[in-house]
């Protein structure tokens, strides 16, 4: 009985481990993050997008996949690049860009929360 009950621990020890080791080994699906990058004026691939708030203008550029805090700024175009994008607006919704479009809203811009580079 007394071999049972050791075989049994050691087993329970074994999987401990071995999931252990692959929770470590393996990276996690939020382990890739967005980066906010310069705009080469050469470079036509990343995801570039042209915002204003307050009476300030931006224009960004961003690589990589992932999500970041867009702020609340007031977008007046975005041009994707090879980068297909999610954006969350103030109204709640959720809004898809498909990569290589270049658009742009003059009259009524979306006041963007987040971005998400798939």
């Amino acid at each position: 009985m007394f071999t049972k009950a050791k075989k049994a621990a050691s087993s329970m020890a074994l999987a401990f481990a071995a999931a252990a080791t692959l929770t470590v080994a393996v990276p996690s699906g939020s382990a890739f993050a967005i980066d906010h990058i310069p705009c080469d004026g050469n470079r036509n691939d990343f995801l570039k997008i042209w915002s204003h708030l307050d009476g300030r203008d931006s224009v960004d550029c961003y690589a990589n996949a992932g999500s970041i805090n867009f702020g609340g700024w007031w977008v007046d175009r975005i041009s994707t690049g090879n980068n297909d994008l999610i954006y969350s607006d103030a109204n709640g919704d959720s809004v898809r860009v498909n990569r290589w479009t270049d658009i742009s809203y003059p009259n009524r811009p979306p006041k963007v929360n987040s971005i998400r580079i798939l």
